[in-house]
């Protein structure tokens, strides 16, 4: 008989879970990872003086800035081949992102099924995904150590200044991506901790008398 078990630190592992996948996929989406001082088609670092308030930013693979004599503010890829992304450094980025992403999008998925199936493949879904999820940070870590090490590109030089070179930024600043990068890093390693909670509370006395009842839905603290 398959038992639905809901517990209070299951759901909000299950919740987290989720959270720290979507909010990994829009930090490497968006192209807010780097502010600049200036505008790529500028000789100097002072703003236009029609330009609009916003500044421009670069990401892993888009940027924001103004196009076209209008002086229009548009976003959009800068790349359309991998070979063209700014540097090797952020290629590997990129590399290490999207396979941290994607196992963090499985464990989302499959935490979703977790009040249904409390195992897979003979093992506990929770050690399994929480497995996953300690994988996962080690990936994004990587990703993100490698990051700052292509600020010496000629892309990053445009939007910062030419004075830009490895971990040292000139006159730009970072952007909330990568800051959302770095939180959903941290809390992908508590997620991968606090699986071993979520474990425990749907194999606890109080989850197995309810089973020894012959209740299939399970709802406990």
């Amino acid at each position: 008989m398959r038992h639905v078990i809901v517990t209070c630190r299951s759901m909000l592992w299950t919740l987290m879970s989720i959270t720290v996948a979507f909010a990994e996929l829009v930090a490497f989406m968006s192209a807010d990872w780097l502010v600049g001082s200036r505008y790529p088609s500028q000789t100097n670092a002072s703003l236009p003086a029609l330009a609009e308030p916003a500044l421009p930013t670069l990401g892993l693979y888009s940027r924001c800035t103004l196009v076209d004599q209008q002086k229009m503010f548009q976003c959009g890829p800068y790349a359309t081949h991998f070979t063209e992304i700014a540097s090797g450094f952020w290629q590997a980025t990129i590399i290490f992102l999207v396979v941290g992403v994607f196992l963090l999008s499985v464990v989302g998925f499959l935490s979703v099924f977790s009040m249904c199936f409390q195992s897979i493949f003979g093992k506990s879904i929770f050690n399994v995904c929480g497995l996953l999820q300690a994988i996962a940070g080690l990936f994004l870590m990587l990703g993100l150590m490698l990051y700052p090490a292509g600020f010496a590109s000629e892309k990053v030089k445009q939007y910062c200044g030419q004075d830009a070179s490895p971990y040292k930024l000139s006159s730009c600043s970072l952007g909330w991506a990568l800051y959302t990068a770095i939180g959903g890093t941290v809390a992908t390693f508590v997620c991968a901790t606090f699986s071993a909670q979520a474990e425990i509370a749907t194999s606890s006395d109080n989850v197995q008398d309810e089973i020894d009842e012959g209740r299939t839905l399970i709802c406990v603290l």
